[in-house]
């Protein structure tokens, strides 16, 4: 008896201790917190069946070019354009939009370095020769944008990360560096500061805003508003730092096919084998 009511205290304690734990973050996620969490985004590449939409990369990618190149550097290969499950760009146009670089190569059989034309095989080039000469210019290096929708991120906290792994609807959570630049290109709410951002950590960002309205002219009847522009580079640069993202999840899907199928066949195996013996 003693053990039984020792062990229900214990048991209360625990459950008012996760209770209490899930009423605070709960309160966290209403905005009681200095710096708000990140609203969650509808996305067409979310789930395990999820793909991107070849459209808004390529709107995505126009975003990078024409604003976001100006500052950061995105460290991929230019054929990765025309690669399946991207953008959708042809082998012809990738070779134009490579020859449009000029791309600092050598040495050369004399030993020295020389300039060419792009090529596909090429990375795209940086802004700057060196993240010195970066932050020299801007005051802090800008960083890579090819593995930014994949490192940057916020803690979401005990019980959230555990339904965030969950195939239940809401679960298998895996954008929320997407919907965190989302949230950092609409999060300029003081006009009389460039770089006070609603959901940068320490509301002090070193970018000032880089988009507004109409500034990047769609030609494919997309609205050019900010919230679009936002969508459009996010989506492009969650596809940068996993190219090969609709690639994995196809063959996960084979993969869990395999696996069930396989595991009935030794299920049924296993009945064939010991039905006739005495358990």
């Amino acid at each position: 008896m003693a053990f039984t009511k020792k062990f229900g205290i214990a048991a209360a304690a625990l459950l008012g201790c996760v209770a209490f734990t899930t009423l605070s973050l709960r309160a966290q996620e209403g905005g009681s917190t200095e710096t708000p969490k990140p609203e969650r985004q509808s996305w067409s590449f979310a789930g395990p069946f999820g793909a991107f939409d070849q459209a808004q990369l390529q709107r995505g990618f126009q975003i990078y070019k024409e604003v976001c190149s100006n500052c950061h550097e995105l460290h991929i290969p230019m054929r990765t354009l025309a690669e399946p499950g991207g953008p959708g760009f042809t082998e012809a146009q990738v070779k134009t939009l490579a020859a449009t670089y000029t791309i600092h190569d050598g040495p050369n059989l004399q030993g020295e370095m020389f300039d060419r034309p792009g090529r596909p095989a090429d990375y795209f080039p940086s802004p700057f020769p060196n993240p010195e000469a970066a932050a020299a210019s801007l005051g802090a290096a800008p960083p890579d944008m090819s593995l930014l929708a994949k490192s940057i991120k916020y803690e979401r906290g005990f019980p959230w990360f555990i339904f965030d792994a969950l195939p239940i609807p809401g679960g298998m959570y895996q954008e929320v560096g997407p919907d965190m630049i989302y949230a950092i290109l609409n999060g300029y709410t003081h006009p009389d500061d460039p770089n006070w951002n609603l959901y940068f950590p320490g509301h002090k960002i070193a970018m000032p805003k880089p988009l507004n309205d109409g500034q990047v002219q769609y030609t494919d009847g997309a609205p050019m508003t900010l919230h679009q522009y936002s969508k459009d580079v996010a989506a492009f640069l969650y596809w940068a730092a996993e190219p090969t993202m609709e690639q994995r999840k196809r063959v996960g899907i084979r993969v869990m096919i395999f696996l069930l199928v396989f595991a009935g066949l030794l299920y049924f195996t296993k009945k064939k084998i010991w039905a006739d013996v005495a358990h």
